[in-house]
């Protein structure tokens, strides 16, 4: 199957960070096989499908590098509290009285939500994650799923079998869309003896780690108090970042912290509204990338956010820095966008499939519509992206050569039903007016 998509802007995101104006992209089965200027295409090529782009730009597909999609249940409840007073009074308690088949429909909503704003992979950490794997699996997504982990305590055993079952029952499942990590949920829920079960369990499966790490002060101070180290020292002593190591937030680190991430080549998921939100502080952005660490972009879930709108997350990483350091040179444009492309697909070990629109990668492509009072007049594009955009700019989305949304319109999920089943289980698990 070969389709062509015409009359199009292109931001590549590749190492050349390529503008083209007027260009195509060809689709062959689930790969770009060209993305460039129609001339250079050449005549006399036969193509099952031809799509007139024209007043779109088209970018690689967005990457959520850390998020809990289950959680949108929760998405308006417990507001304006501290981290732990928000997991521990109110977030824990409501998800003890969810079901493993609720998981399914919540799942679908974020993922939903995500397709809409142009994001074609995430990374989760959850619970009841085969459900969530299922939805990636029929909304035909991108995702890297890992069962969030705690302990040592009378389930924490389980914990681990459920990481290693949803590994071998689903780990390159659609088309390899769906790829499995271990997720030890943080160093304050995890001690020492169970984070060395979770590095074992990754070592034997292959397979990397996704942790929250260094999210508060309070994390760290109590880190520092219990084991005389920081998190993240704590973690390198444990030998548990050593491989492909996915660490979210990372917003109170040391200069030695620093250090130890970038000789460990650990890839951060900043999550930039979700700490704001939470009070948890501002992540050391330029630092990390001074020192050639991996920084992606996360929304972290919708109950802490309160949407997953990477588009939103680049204007913040760019904005914050700035201010916060007084510097208007930190975090350009530029550098955003590629957190959420480029730096996004390396961060969850996706580098030589996805993050650019490369002749070879995936096509994982989105189509945003300039056409609005926003993007105008014409300029650099991702400048205007970062800066003037919006989620529900974006027009169209495919994944894997295959289109999952079309002229905003949602082609694999029905979002009447997601609607109303969520409608069901937010009665039954918060009841009616809660909130």
């Amino acid at each position: 199957m070969k389709t062509l998509i015409k009359n199009i802007d292109i931001l590549t995101m590749d190492e050349k960070l390529g503008q083209i104006q007027g260009g195509c992209i060809l689709i062959e089965d689930d790969e770009i096989v060209f993305a460039g200027s129609e001339a250079d295409l050449g005549e006399g090529a036969d193509y099952d499908k031809i799509e007139d782009g024209r007043g779109m730009l088209a970018i690689p597909g967005l990457v959520n590098t850390h998020t809990h999609t289950a959680m949108s249940l929760f998405r308006g409840y417990a507001n304006d509290l501290p981290l732990m007073k928000w997991l521990e009074e109110l977030i824990w308690p409501a998800e003890d009285r969810l079901e493993e088949a609720d998981a399914y429909w919540l799942s679908l909503l974020a993922i939903a939500e995500m397709i809409r704003g142009g994001v074609t992979a995430f990374a989760d950490m959850y619970m009841f994650m085969e459900q969530t794997a299922q939805a990636v699996l029929d909304s035909g997504v991108r995702g890297v799923l890992a069962r969030g982990l705690q302990g040592p305590d009378g389930k924490s055993h389980n914990r681990l079998e459920e990481n290693r079952i949803l590994w071998e029952n689903w780990h390159g499942e659609g088309d390899d869309r769906i790829q499995v990590m271990v997720g030890p949920h943080a160093v304050y829920t995890c001690g020492p003896s169970y984070l060395e079960e979770v590095g074992d369990l990754a070592r034997k499966l292959g397979t990397g780690i996704h942790i929250h790490l260094s999210e508060t002060r309070q994390e760290v101070d109590n880190c520092i108090k219990e084991y005389g180290k920081s998190p993240v020292r704590h973690l390198y002593d444990l030998g548990l970042l050593d491989g492909h190591i996915l660490a979210a937030h990372c917003v109170h680190l040391s200069s030695e912290d620093l250090d130890i991430l970038r000789d460990k080549d650990v890839r951060i998921a900043h999550c930039p509204a979700s700490n704001l939100k939470l009070g948890s502080g501002i992540a050391p952005v330029r630092e990390m990338l001074d020192r050639g660490i991996t920084v992606s972009l996360g929304t972290d879930g919708a109950a802490s956010n309160n949407n997953l709108s990477i588009i939103k997350e680049m204007a913040l990483a760019a904005l914050i820095s700035k201010g916060a350091e007084e510097d208007a040179t930190l975090v350009p444009a530029s550098i955003a966008l590629e957190m959420a492309t480029s730096y996004g697909a390396r961060a969850l070990g996706l580098e030589d499939t996805i993050g650019s629109l490369s002749p070879g990668k995936k096509a994982d492509i989105v189509l945003v519509d300039t056409h609005k009072p926003h993007y105008q007049p014409r300029g650099d594009w991702a400048t205007h992206l970062v800066y003037s955009g919006h989620s529900g700019d974006v027009d169209s989305v495919w994944v894997n050569g295959r289109k999952l949304m079309e002229k905003k319109e949602l082609l694999t999920i029905d979002l009447d039903r997601i609607y109303s089943e969520v409608e069901n289980i937010y009665n039954k698990v918060m009841g009616t007016g809660n909130g």
